[in-house]
């Protein structure tokens, strides 16, 4: 190999980039890798990774490989490569978005010794044909870029990173440069392992970026938090990640029409439009990218302002990542994660059908991220922590935990009670059930079980069921207790719990962490909480009336008007049936038939306490964007559901959703036809009597435990639709 130990790195460097000095460990990695070593990089996002490969491959004879696993970042950095010098094919990559005729040029391009630097996927690094081809190569080096890839335990594991060390062993033996932004210390004993370089230099740069601020806020209407935000940050580049493309979709339009210049990015995408999207991402066309949360942008743009999350990501080490790309310019970098525990429920049914030792790891990944959110400790502190970095510094002064610091108490003796709940029941329960028991909540399951006649029952009384769910997370966190596997959501002691209930000791939990409550992610309301927090006087008041109302037409209170529409009117303050049609599950049907007392009750309420409403900022929503009424009119012609779900291209459980979120509204739809075809007589009436004569909550849990394994969710689902239609509206 040649010689290469005496050459002016800072020549080079001005040269090809016209920068006059390196940052952090730059040059001696690079310096490894000029020398034939075999080299580990860690190094955050916007600490200069890209150099670290690029600046050789200029430098060193023949053609450098780079594997990366984001064919937009490919794109993004064969531009730039090109902008730092006059030779169009000084850079390739070599991927599925080109076509025969590209490739054919590519490959020309290379063989002529032009190309420095050659980009492509695992995939394309696989193919049988692309091997031969690499076997014709002068090969200077292997470039194994987002290097984390290749774990199990990392963020985003791919099963193609496995084979990248047996493909380097046919194409040709050269020196591997391994790079990521993210690994904790078993995500790179892994990477080293599989890439056979346990021996490799290791280069280490430090994780924290004291110019980003983190927060964690709760989920409550963070849509009109979101656009609040970026308007108090006009002009301001920012991106926002969310857990599915149809939220992407969703929540970009949301912004356009609230004269926010968006547009979305996700996998679902054709190519052609996500390049053009990141395009003006990048001229500053549009000041705001939304992107799924599963697929890597790989948008290298320095001044990004902020980064939002609008669920959290599955693991830390997606989080840290994602708003890593927030100030790599070294200026202003907020970073606000939306989280309730919803989203947290949503991703541990994702994982549930994968083989046992996945679920395993994507629990753990994501008890972690949870951990993060509800603690009290700095953020900086946590995260540095969790990638093996020590942080001494008390207070970082820019993080949330920080700068507010939350109250805390020592939480012992109600974590312990909630295990001895666990343990009376022989684990055998669910988290809701739990709680109902702690304080003393009286139901038909509760009944059946005899769980009243526990000496434990209502003993958590004087707390709140949001107060006993935080301390089972908290238990959750802490791994004294665990949910079953292969019976998802029942609640179990584990070793560790067990040794806390033998010898308890001090756990500080967080007083007033509540993230119960959250936006529904399938129907995004719009007019949902807001402004402020709930009135508990009013509510309280609310509650009342309903039940009033309830009383005098012989039915179950939630018919009416569900709690988290109550809670609603109790944070908006609507004094119009106009603006009651803006509260949470309140359409206008429902607000003509039922309103008028409600917002008497709120007006006189209003004037009494001279309250000022929260409604100086009104978010416009999107209309007849999701198809409800296609699926109105459908149902009217009597459709068959599977046509419908074909016609809209969705699948039932979106479709059920839909339809509830419809007639939640205060719309009378007629679905018995298609009840008729899936149901027997006898289930549909059994059903439909356990709404109007037992349920109190009117909710789907309470409805599956009660009814039990006997019937389906989608039954149960159906025949509620049918009780709230021909009843509530």
């Amino acid at each position: 190999m040649k010689n290469y130990a005496d050459i002016s790195l800072i020549e080079y460097l001005k040269k090809y980039f016209g920068f006059d000095f390196f940052k952090g460990n730059q040059e001696v990695i690079i310096r490894s890798l000029l020398s034939g070593n075999d080299t580990f990089v860690l190094m955050p996002t916007g600490g200069g990774k890209s150099l670290c490969y690029q600046l050789p491959a200029m430098i060193m004879d023949g053609t450098a490989i780079i594997i990366s696993p984001l064919i937009a970042l490919m794109k993004n950095q064969v531009d730039a490569m090109r902008g730092f010098t006059e030779e169009e094919g000084i850079a390739h990559f070599l991927n599925s978005s080109l076509n025969k005729a590209q490739i054919v040029k590519v490959k020309d391009d290379i063989l002529s010794g032009h190309t420095k630097m050659l980009y492509v996927a695992p995939e394309s690094l696989t193919k049988e044909e692309n091997i031969q081809f690499f076997k014709q190569l002068k090969i200077s080096f292997y470039a194994v870029d987002e290097a984390h890839c290749i774990s199990e335990w990392g963020h985003d594991f791919r099963p193609e990173y496995r084979r990248i060390r047996s493909i380097i062993a046919q194409t040709g033996v050269a020196p591997i440069i391994a790079l990521t932004a993210t690994a904790t210390p078993k995500v790179q004993h892994d990477i080293q392992k599989n890439l056979d370089m346990l021996d490799a230099n290791v280069f280490k740069s430090s994780f924290n970026r004291p110019n980003l601020y983190y927060e964690i806020r709760p989920k409550v209407n963070a849509m009109k938090e979101i656009i609040r935000f970026i308007k108090a940050n006009e002009g301001k580049s920012g991106i926002i990640y969310c857990l599915s493309r149809k939220k992407v979709e969703e929540i970009s339009e949301i912004l356009q029409v609230n004269g926010i210049k968006a547009l979305p990015y996700h996998a679902g995408m054709d190519s052609t439009s996500r390049s053009n999207n990141q395009d003006s991402f990048l001229l500053e066309d549009v000041d705001v990218i939304v992107a799924t949360i599963a697929f890597g942008m790989g948008i290298d743009k320095p001044d990004v302002r902020f980064v939002i999350h609008y669920n959290i990501p599955k693991s830390l080490e997606g989080y840290y990542q994602e708003t890593g790309r927030a100030g790599r310019d070294g200026g202003e970098g907020q970073c606000i994660l939306f989280y309730g525990y919803k989203d947290i429920q949503r991703l541990e049914k994702f994982i549930q059908g994968k083989p046992l030792s996945e679920q395993e790891i994507g629990k753990q990944l994501l008890l972690d991220a949870a951990a993060y959110a509800e603690s009290s400790i700095c953020r900086r502190k946590l995260l540095l922590h969790y990638f093996g970095e020590e942080y001494t510094v008390e207070n970082c002064e820019n993080c949330d935990n920080c700068l507010y610091p939350k109250i805390q108490f020592e939480g012992s003796k109600y974590i312990e009670l909630a295990l001895s709940v666990i343990i009376a029941v022989s684990g055998k329960f669910k988290v809701d059930h739990i709680v109902n028991i702690l304080t003393g909540t009286m139901n038909s399951t509760i009944k059946s079980y005899e769980h009243d006649e526990l000496e434990l029952f209502g003993e958590g009384d004087d707390k709140s069921p949001l107060f006993w769910n935080s301390i089972i997370r908290k238990a959750l966190v802490e791994e004294l207790i665990d949910k079953d596997i292969e019976n998802y959501g029942l609640l179990y002691l584990t070793e560790k719990g067990q040794k806390f209930m033998e010898e308890p000791y001090p756990i500080m939990v967080t007083q007033d962490k509540e993230y119960e409550d959250g936006d529904d992610d399938d129907n995004m309301q719009l007019g949902g909480k807001g402004g402020g927090a709930c009135d508990e006087e009013l509510l309280a008041m609310l509650k009342q009336e309903c039940r009033s109302v309830a009383k005098k037409l012989n039915l179950p209170s939630f018919v009416i008007f569900q709690d988290p529409s109550l809670e609603d009117m109790a944070t908006q303050y609507p004094i119009t049936i106009d603006e009651l049609k803006n509260c949470q599950g309140v359409g206008e049907g429902k607000a003509k038939k039922y309103g008028k007392t409600f917002v008497a009750l709120i007006k006189t309420y209003v004037e009494e306490k001279e309250i000022d409403r929260p409604q100086d900022m009104v978010v416009k929503s999107v209309t007849n964007k999701s198809g409800k009424p296609f699926i109105i009119q459908n149902i009217d012609k009597k459709i068959d559901f599977a046509d419908i779900c074909r016609g809209r291209n969705i699948d039932m459980t979106s479709l059920l959703d839909e339809i509830e979120s419809i007639v939640n509204s205060g719309m009378r739809l007629n679905i018995d036809y298609y009840i008729d075809e899936v149901l027997d007589e006898d289930k549909r009436d059994e059903i439909y009597d356990f709404f109007r004569n037992e349920a109190e909550t009117g909710t789907l849990d309470e409805a599956i435990e009660v009814l039990g394994d006997e019937y389906e969710e989608d039954e149960i689902r159906l025949v509620r639709i049918k009780f709230m239609s021909e009843i509530a509206n």
